[in-house]
């Protein structure tokens, strides 16, 4: 099974960039998707982004598109998710986790989560 590393995440000031990174263990199959997901403090688990490995088809959380971006890197096993303009209601823990539903924006479609990987941003 495919395991997943999260980083690239830290500290910035609102209306900072960030970008994480999703890298996979072996090679990424070309029906997965990859999906991002984040936990805000004392809250559930949300969708961001999902984004089809085969083409790059992509799906974002309404309230993010225009701020954030998803991109894939085949040749480095690796999904971007590039984050601008950020805001304190960011601050999160980010996730990925691989699927085979193609646009899927619900966790019970993905597995394989990683360890996440936090963004912090002060106002």
């Amino acid at each position: 099974q495919v395991q997943l590393v999260e980083s690239g995440g830290g500290l910035v000031q609102a209306g900072g960039s960030l970008r994480l990174s999703c890298k996979a263990s072996t090679r990424i199959y070309t029906s997965t998707v990859i999906g991002w997901f984040r936990r805000p403090p004392g809250k559930d688990r949300e969708f961001v982004a999902t984004i089809a490995w085969r083409d790059g088809y992509q799906r974002l959380a309404d309230t993010l598109k225009g701020r954030f971006t998803v991109s894939r890197d085949r040749a480095e096993n690796t999904v971007y998710l590039e984050m601008n303009n950020l805001n304190p209601e960011d601050t999160a823990v980010y996730y990925c986790a691989t699927g085979s539903t193609r646009g899927a924006m619900e966790e019970l479609w993905y597995k394989g989560w990683g360890q996440g990987t936090q963004v912090t941003v002060s106002s």
